[in-house]
């Protein structure tokens, strides 16, 4: 993974005392709240339904054992609201059906990050500076500016990659990091890069999505994707550059960003995102940006043109860890005994939870963080550090943060595998979920966040309780459930085969449930949004709602065919007409009273 320079330290660093200054003057009460904000908001910090919410960064997803560990230590020490605060919060949520709320936790977010829920505002830059001391920080998470790039989780490991896309994802990093000209846009910007024939970033469903290739002549260069997106307006990114050089990439990226700059609705944040403009535009937008690059070029004479040296010295701190062979005795003691019903636990987790990868003595091995009592991508402060011990034993003290909340360790021997179940499985990470039903992506929801018409959490505790049963489960096949709890779609609910949205109506919390979304993976074919397939749902109908779905496909489908696949041949008809069976006489009654709440900070997401 990338190594900070003294630079980067430096700058780090000077990012964290320079908060401090500005969290002290407001406490002080001469940096007043409404001055203060914007500062915070940049440097990751929000202020959620009860307590402040802060984004930690992870550049393209990657973390350190090291790094691991301090976010443990935020979790268990800091992660801890007042008395006040958390019985405020838990006696209004307990109004609405939510049991105990947790604290001391991390979560892991569809965009690679670390988000913690419960931070006291005055403790904030205590943590800044102990991000700090292992090179990590908020800067960016937030805000109408350029956001953390993401990755495909296999990045630089995967069998199937073409080019590594870390060093370009480092640049881009390095070049939007306090950008003056971008620092204020009409809404955030988020970028994603893939460089594999698989596309595991969802690079189709972002501002801008760049799949780095090499052409007939074995040149490096990008596809430019822009103005994807989901929301209220889900849009799929239109390609505006088949081959783009590789060292043209960040004047490219400035002339896109530039015309959004120029032309982005700011009369209407609902209508803000580059998405609508592209929409909007069409030809016209990709003209402009054309014209912009070629004034760069030209006129401002390339100033981002990315030099051989420059990416050498980059890509010179991905070089892959040394892994000495390990001794035979090593290699012995990891072979374990196991039982018939462990064998075939074990064999499910090689097949779900364990990828190829470009060298083949490693394995790259993913950690489940979808587990019964936790929310997908919650990681307590025990699990986080447990999680640092088995990437320090087993993947040369690396591990990264997945689009779909999990943990990946990349450099695992392959003979090392059955000691990495044997650890893992105690541990309670061994759940060979990955890709299946209950691996599902879920925002925070109503219990957190204040952006949200309904809660996430109990959904998808509800739907996990239903299929336990990892015969059951491994039946069914690789299904994408996603839930997001509002419009705003942190949940990625329209890429999912399955999406379910939170949505208020009369007052209460409800559920849209669509069908057939698509992120761009193998398996889920060309990148499409879901449909809606009826009125929504209450929340106590939706565990039976996704049930008829499941019981249709397995009624219809075809000898090996998987449920997307099984969607686009017979169509929605049946689908929706066993949703609609599903509901109860009594569901709308019970539904709970909703729970929207906007605070300050509801339109920074």
């Amino acid at each position: 993974m990338y190594q900070y320079t003294d630079f980067d330290r430096q700058f780090v660093r000077a990012r964290a005392d320079q908060y401090r200054d500005q969290l002290e003057r407001n406490l002080a009460g001469t940096l007043t709240d409404d001055d203060f904000r914007p500062l915070r908001l940049q440097n990751g910090w929000y202020v959620q339904r009860y307590a402040p919410m802060l984004r930690v960064a992870v550049p393209y997803g990657e973390l350190a054992s090291n790094q691991l560990r301090v976010l443990a230590k935020i979790a268990r020490d800091y992660d801890q609201p007042s008395a006040e605060v958390y019985e405020k919060a838990q006696s209004t949520q307990a109004g609405f059906g939510t049991g105990k709320m947790p604290t001391g936790y991390g979560h892991f977010t569809t965009r690679q990050n670390v988000q913690f829920n419960w931070i006291p505002l005055d403790k904030s830059a205590d943590v800044m500076d102990l991000l700090a001391t292992v090179n990590m920080h908020g800067i960016q998470t937030s805000g109408n500016c350029i956001r953390n790039i993401t990755s495909d989780e296999r990045a630089g490991i995967a069998a199937d990659e073409l080019v590594d896309p870390r060093p370009f994802a480092e640049i881009m990093r390095q070049w939007s990091t306090l950008q003056p000209e971008f620092a204020f846009l009409p809404r955030k910007f988020k970028i994603a890069i893939s460089g594999a024939l698989e596309d595991r970033a969802a690079t189709h469903w972002h501002d801008v999505g760049l799949h780095v290739q090499r052409n007939a002549e074995g040149e490096i260069g990008f596809k430019v994707l822009v103005g994807g997106g989901m929301g209220r307006t889900p849009v799929i990114a239109s390609t505006i550059r088949d081959f783009l050089p590789w060292n043209q990439i960040l004047n490219f990226l400035e002339a896109v960003v530039r015309v959004y700059n120029r032309w982005g609705r700011r009369d209407n944040m609902y209508k803000a995102r580059i998405k609508i403009l592209v929409k909007a535009e069409g030809q016209r937008f990709i003209d402009e940006v054309e014209a912009e690059y070629q004034q760069i070029l030209t006129l401002d004479g390339a100033p981002h043109t990315i030099t051989q040296a420059e990416l050498d010295r980059v890509t010179a701190s991905f070089v892959p860890p040394a892994l000495s062979a390990p001794a035979q005795e090593a290699i012995k003691s990891a072979a374990p005994s196991l039982t018939a019903a462990q064998e075939i636990d074990y064999a499910r987790w090689l097949k779900q939870n364990v990828a190829e990868h470009k060298n083949p003595e490693l394995r790259a091995v993913t950690l489940s963080f979808k587990r019964l009592g936790y929310a997908p991508g919650d990681a307590t402060a025990e699990q986080l550090d447990i999680a640092a011990d088995l990437a320090d034993q087993f993947s040369a003290g690396e591990a990264r943060v997945s689009h779909d909340q999990n943990l990946v360790l990349p450099w695992v021997r392959a003979d090392q595998l059955p000691a990495l179940w044997q650890a893992a499985r105690q541990a309670g990470f061994a759940k060979s979920n990955i890709r299946l039903l209950t691996d599902m992506i879920a925002c925070p929801g109503g219990d957190f966040c204040a952006l949200a018409n309904a809660r996430s959490i109990p959904i998808a505790e509800a739907i996990s309780e239903r299929y336990q049963d990892m015969d059951e489960l491994h039946d069914l096949g690789e299904i994408d459930l996603h839930i997001s709890g509002c419009i705003n779609s942190c949940g990625h609910h329209h890429s999912g085969h399955i999406g379910i949205l939170g949505v208020d109506k009369d007052g209460r919390e409800w559920y849209q449930v669509s069908l057939g979304g698509s992120d761009g993976s193998t398996l889920s074919g060309t990148p499409v949004a879901g449909k809606v397939i009826g009125p929504s749902f209450a929340a106590a109908e939706v565990p039976d709602v996704v049930e008829a779905l499941l019981d249709t496909y397995r009624e219809l489908r075809q000898s090996g065919e998987t449920f997307i696949s099984a969607v686009r041949r017979i169509g929605a008809q049946p689908f929706k007409d066993a949703a609609n069976r599903a509901r109860s006489e009594t569901g709308n009654a019970a539904a709970p009273h909703n729970i929207h709440l906007k605070t300050a900070d509801a339109l920074t997401d």
